[in-house]
């Protein structure tokens, strides 16, 4: 950083323009990797597979971004330069690979290598972008934003969120407007525009020029060693309680439109969708600035549960998705379901560095944030999974009207109710591991005894 001026003045001492314009340029990047929904239809009939078959490359994305963070975190510590810059072509690549497989898929109906080579691209090389995309801008934003690190870290985390609402009408404007190969053009051509956008970022991102990252191996303790400041179960906790918001998020996210169908809103499905999506970037933005007024961030964490388990037993016990249809009130209570998961869902990523930080401080805080979103990986492997499974082994499929097509819609409102289950079950867990295996930090602490 020794090109960097001291001063508070300029373009290179300034927060917004180093960290967090950045952050928004490769978070709303990455972020599109939730849209995979709107054009995962059109590339299983494009390459002559079932939905199911393809719907793994999502899955495979998630699950690596998530180990890409683990395993890459002291990359990210030690140079975000590099790691950006490693998001930037890992993503761009991975997308244009993607469309280069639905190509030749399309080419070739039923081709195992199409398959396989969109398994690798989208879930693979994309999936190591979105991780080290995801880590890089964080730290940078909290050492910027020292006083607001929750504010900071929900606005990038935020862009993530709403990716999905704002590029969601953009490709599915392209996908009908292309034509018949819209689908590998479109991502030959967001490939190249998100390149620029994450490049961009890539050469604005830089930490402030006061902060040194401490050098040899005398100076820095070892990532365990870190943790083990405070009791192991301390962090486990931590771990444990994001794994479930965010595989009981992905459980009813994964089954949102076919919920929506239900209750008889299948003419706003694509409404509620980007209202969902709103919440989803909200909820990361509003929970985490919340958090920097509270003396102890877990409470956040508390809060999203409580009112998780609230409106899923509400919804259990009126069988509002079962019964929904027509009757107003079951109406709200099932999208207010919707909203607050998706609002939860999003506060859980953003809450999670700052919550870390409180506990075991900066110092390593881009490697044991990395860590811990393994969970995301292995939520990303469970949650929609088992949400499809419930659906598919209980209750029955009906003929629910049929779409713009022509073609049957077939729901299982019995099914879509049965996740529930699994839903607060789990949410009850996390509540408890939130009061009793999460201690309070030393910041809250400290700041009780003021």
């Amino acid at each position: 950083m020794g090109n960097e001026t001291t001063t508070n003045s300029g373009w290179r001492s300034n927060k917004w323009v180093r960290a967090a314009i950045p952050a928004l340029l490769l978070h709303c990047s990455i972020g599109t990797v939730y849209c995979w929904s709107i054009f995962s239809q059109e590339i299983s009939e494009y390459i002559g597979y079932s939905k199911g078959a393809v719907e793994w490359a999502f899955s495979f994305a998630i699950f690596f971004l998530g180990m890409s963070a683990a395993f890459l975190g002291n990359v990210v510590e030690k140079d975000i330069h590099k790691s950006s810059l490693i998001a930037t072509i890992c993503f761009s690549v991975g997308m244009a690979g993607t469309g280069f497989f639905i190509r030749y898929g399309g080419l070739h109906k039923g081709s195992p290598l199409a398959l396989v080579g969109i398994y690798i691209c989208y879930g693979f090389i994309m999936g190591i972008g979105l991780g080290t995309g995801y880590l890089s801008p964080v730290k940078t934003l909290m050492l910027w934003f020292q006083d607001r690190k929750g504010l900071a870290t929900g606005l990038a985390v935020a862009g993530f969120g709403a990716a999905k609402a704002i590029a969601s009408p953009i490709m599915q404007g392209m996908l009908e407007g292309l034509g018949e190969t819209g689908i590998y053009k479109m991502f030959f051509i967001l490939a190249g525009v998100y390149f620029v956008m994450m490049f961009v970022g890539h050469l604005l991102l830089a930490k402030p020029a006061g902060w040194v990252e401490p050098t040899g191996k005398g100076e820095k303790p070892s990532i365990m060693a870190t943790l083990k400041t405070k009791p192991i179960t301390n962090y486990i906790g931590i771990w444990v309680m994001f794994y479930i918001n965010i595989t009981c998020g992905l459980a009813l996210i994964s089954q949102e439109k076919m919920i929506v169908k239900c209750v008889g809103l299948v003419a706003y499905a694509g409404l509620i969708s980007t209202i969902s999506a709103v919440f989803n970037a909200g909820g990361r933005l509003g929970f985490s600035a919340w958090a920097d007024t509270m003396k102890d961030r877990n409470t956040i964490y508390k809060l999203i549960f409580i009112l998780s388990i609230a409106f899923t037993g509400l919804v259990m016990l009126t069988q509002g998705i079962k019964n929904g249809e027509g009757n107003g009130l079951l109406i709200f209570l099932v999208l207010a379901l919707i909203f607050i998961v998706n609002a939860g869902y999003g506060g859980g990523f953003s809450n999670v560095p700052t919550l870390l930080s409180d506990h075991y401080g900066m110092s390593s805080i881009s490697a044991i944030h990395g860590i811990t979103l393994s969970a995301w990986a292995f939520a990303g492997l469970t949650g929609n999974q088992v949400a499809t499974y419930i659906v598919n082994h209980s209750g029955e499929f009906i003929e629910h009207g049929t779409d713009a097509t022509g073609k049957a819609i077939m729901i299982n409102p019995v099914g879509y109710q049965n996740v529930l289950y699994f839903t607060i079950a789990l949410y009850i867990v996390a509540l408890l591991l939130s009061l009793f295996l999460v201690r309070k930090s030393d910041k809250a602490l400290a700041a009780e005894k003021k």
